[in-house]
């Protein structure tokens, strides 16, 4: 089984190696952001352990930037941070695991090992509501020819909607999904972002995709 790790901390890269190594593991390490995307796309991994803070691009780019490419390798992030904000975006951007610094060696494997009997993600069908599409893969939306930049979050939301195109989803659901279960910040961040999207995706193409329920939520036209 080869693993790519992908590790700026030389200490921690060379102890996690010869971990991995001793564990029956063929083992490359990259300790750079752009050093590390060349690797997972030029050659060929059961898995990446992926960290976060990287030199020359961050481990949330990188990641971003494989399934882009269609390079769909299970990715295990490592984190030294531990905000629910910035797990969700990580998971958001196409990582399949996560693990936070300090971390148990034996835990890494048994992650690690989950991953690959799993193997691959399968690339999601593109989304489509009128014209307006959404490429879960290469993480991308457009009105037409028309690409649409969005944040992770705003993605995010817009996916879920459009994956439950033409039902009612209410507010408590979005948060569940799109956010946290736990979630205990401002109670109109879904309100919020939904203003963001419709800026985005309907107002300057004279459209109205995500109508308003008074009283139940909201919903993606299925047109």
């Amino acid at each position: 089984m080869r693993v790519l790790l992908v590790e700026d901390e030389v200490r921690l890269a060379e102890m996690v190696r010869q971990g991995l190594v001793d564990a029956g593991f063929n083992v490359d390490v990259e300790h750079t952001g752009p050093e590390g995307l060349w690797a997972a796309t030029e050659r060929t991994y059961d898995v990446v352990v992926l960290d976060i803070m990287l030199p020359g691009m961050d481990g949330y780019r990188v990641c971003a930037k494989l399934r882009e490419a269609g390079v769909w390798t299970p990715v295990l992030m490592l984190t030294a941070k531990d905000g629910e904000y910035d797990l969700a975006d990580a998971l958001d951007l196409g990582a399949d695991d996560y693990l936070t610094k300090p971390f148990s060696f034996v835990v890494l494997l048994a992650r690690l090992r989950a991953l690959i009997r799993r193997g691959g993600a399968v690339r999601p069908p593109v989304l489509a509501v009128g014209d307006l599409t959404l490429d879960p893969a290469r993480r991308k939306v457009a009105r037409g020819s028309t690409e649409i930049a969005l944040t992770p979050r705003e993605f995010a939301l817009l996916e879920f909607l459009m994956r439950h195109a033409g039902d009612v989803v209410s507010k408590t659901e979005i948060l569940e999904n799109v956010w946290d279960a736990h979630y205990d910040g401002p109670a109109n961040v879904v309100e919020v972002y939904v203003g963001y999207l419709r800026r985005k995706i309907d107002q300057p193409y004279g459209r109205a995709t995500i109508e308003t329920v008074r009283g139940a939520g909201y919903r993606v036209a299925d047109v």
